[in-house]
């Protein structure tokens, strides 16, 4: 195991302006798989039809060596570095993902899929039901992070992409991540789980029951059936967000972005309009949530991360879940992230080296906590690659613009 320990200095964030430019990009993809070929839930059920919504970016090798495999988060969906048709704005990975970029797409044919559950065109609680013509609402079935990553598995199959250069995610999509490597460790040459743990704290289920509590309370949500009439949980989708949101950040990041600063005012207002900036800041962010998120599938995928627990399918054991594997690993960490601490990700680099496996550590220093992986953290991109550029070597890929 190689360690590495980066700092990095507080800064603005400043968003990137301009959209991604992502080489040979190719949008709006979706495959669906009929009766005849149902996806088996961990819960017994068999769910068909199937649709898995997907984009790529950069040109497929000859050989099909050269595919890395994007997983997204819990509110992400498939445009990594693409334009968002709902809010216009770059992709959530676009740092990261393009030419030149850390996932090179001058060197890398990468996919993204909305995974199973969400509400980018993948099949979820929004999508009909075929046996009622309505959407399914809360008879959609309960999904798990293994769930998932079989249809990403599906998708692979129908492309004929036998094996991945890498697989790479942060939080939910570093669940996505180690499950791959644990189920698929044949497909997986390299694998970057981020932000992540192999299984999820009592305290963050606590987190997220709250937020479904939230959406549940809402009177439109109509005991998940509000699409059937006419109506969405919007404030109560709102305030689950909000309450993710300060999870997402650390209290150095807060304080940093807004102290104790007054919203467009001199003085305190005595009421319960938004007297501090991130007051405002988080009813922000929920309302622009609603906008492009289904409620019924943040109640889904937040029960599938809840769910996750690695070692549990392994007889307790987390190293068994890579026994023999061999699959090259680089774990990242941010110090400032009580989502996901350091602790929990280096629990996973230990079972990785009980497991006699190829690894590497990088915690990150930062105070912007556990959406670090998100954000504009040079030592991240750099540790990300360098290890991409290591195991290119390794595996033989000729590098960007070689003949």
């Amino acid at each position: 195991m190689s360690t590495t320990r980066t700092t990095t200095k507080p800064r603005k964030r400043t968003p990137k302006a301009k959209a991604p430019s992502g080489q040979e990009t190719v949008h709006g993809q979706r495959v669906t798989f009929g009766v005849d070929r149902p996806l088996r839930l961990d819960c017994g059920i068999d769910l068909s039809p199937l649709t898995i919504a997907y984009e790529t970016y950069g040109t497929l090798d000859a050989d099909k060596a050269n595919v890395v495999l994007v997983c997204h988060a819990l509110t992400g969906d498939q445009y990594a570095a693409s334009v968002h048709p709902a809010t216009g704005k770059p992709g959530w990975w676009d740092r990261m993902v393009g030419p030149g970029k850390p996932i090179d797409t001058e060197r890398f044919f990468v996919i993204c899929a909305n995974v199973l559950g969400g509400c980018m065109g993948t099949t979820g609680p929004a999508s009909e039901n075929p046996e009622t013509g309505k959407p399914y609402g809360l008879s959609f079935p309960v999904v798990t992070v293994r769930d998932m990553v079989r249809a990403q598995a599906m998708l692979l199959d129908h492309l004929q992409i036998e094996t991945l250069f890498a697989v790479a995610g942060g939080s939910m999509g570093g669940m996505q991540v180690l499950q791959w490597a644990s189920d698929y460790p044949e497909r997986v040459f390299a694998a970057m789980p981020i932000a992540t743990a192999a299984r999820h704290t009592a305290q963050n289920i606590g987190f997220h029951e709250v937020g479904r509590q939230a959406v549940m309370a809402d009177p439109d949500w109509c005991r998940g059936d509000y699409h059937a009439k006419g109506k969405r949980p919007t404030k109560g989708l709102a305030v689950a967000r909000m309450a993710a949101h300060i999870t997402y950040l650390s209290e150095e990041a807060l304080h940093r972005k807004f102290g104790r600063r007054l919203q467009d005012r001199d003085a305190l207002a005595f009421g319960f309009d938004a007297d501090f900036q991130v007051e405002s800041y988080l009813r922000h962010q929920g309302m622009t949530f609603v906008e492009r998120f289904d409620a019924n599938s943040y109640l889904y995928l937040t029960r599938a991360m809840d769910y996750f627990d690695l070692a549990a399918d392994h007889g307790g054991v987390l190293a068994n879940a890579f026994a023999g594997t061999h699959t090259r690993f680089c774990i990242v960490s941010f110090t400032s992230d009580w989502l996901f601490p350091t602790e929990v990700n280096r629990a996973v680099v230990h079972a990785l080296n009980a497991a006699g496996a190829r690894v590497s550590f990088v915690e990150v220093e930062t105070d912007s906590g556990h959406d670090s992986f998100l954000l504009d953290e040079p030592e991240l991109e750099t540790a990300l690659r360098g290890f991409l550029d290591s195991a290119a070597r390794a595996r033989g890929l000729q590098p960007a613009g070689a003949a």
